[in-house]
């Protein structure tokens, strides 16, 4: 399969998928999709929380079939992208794949640590990181529950990606740069 200059990130929230798509996008002089964005507008058309929305989808399978098709045609049409999603790997077989890691409870420290208060209401987002790790999986589980039923697949299988990060170790800068090493090793092959 040919190669195409795509990157897309996938990994748990709070791992660091946005910073990292904005500073990769930044860096290469790509374009920029994600599909957490695309998520978070139809939840709040629906005026409903990112975790009710994603509650929603394992029954409602239209949901996640708008967004997939969305980044298929994105990745058949288009190229030099950095695309911040679970499922991008599994639809641009073609891109480099990579999985930013990070332990539940440090992203829930890390999403809640600075967050307007209003946001945490509006999204009924715990103050406490140890209630809001538990929602957090509980979101996880529901989205593997979704993948695993819609496609057989299971977007928190390392062996799915090309790379493999740990966030907790390494700050965004050095995420970015070991990300765009290997990115450029991955074109050379």
């Amino acid at each position: 399969m040919d190669k195409k200059s795509i990157i897309t990130l996938a990994g748990k929230p709070g791992s660091g998928k946005s910073t990292t798509s904005k500073k990769l996008a930044e860096r290469l002089g790509y374009e920029r999709f994600s599909s957490g964005d695309l998520f978070r507008t139809i939840a709040k058309e629906r005026g409903i929380d990112i975790l009710t929305i994603n509650q929603t989808a394992e029954t409602e399978k239209a949901i996640d079939l708008e967004v997939d098709e969305k980044l298929r045609q994105i990745g058949e049409s288009r190229d030099n992208l950095v695309i911040d999603s679970r499922m991008a790997w599994h639809w641009m077989p073609y891109s480099f794949r990579v999985y930013l890691d990070l332990d539940i409870l440090v992203a829930a420290k890390r999403i809640t640590a600075g967050m307007d208060p209003e946001r945490m209401v509006a999204e009924h987002i715990p103050s406490e990181p140890g209630q809001y790790a538990k929602q957090l999986q509980e979101r996880l589980d529901s989205e593997a529950r979704r993948y695993e039923n819609l496609y057989q697949q299971n977007p928190y299988d390392l062996q799915n990606y090309d790379l493999v990060v740990d966030t907790a170790a390494n700050n965004p800068d050095e995420v970015a740069g070991m990300i765009l090493e290997a990115y450029g090793l991955w074109l050379k092959k």
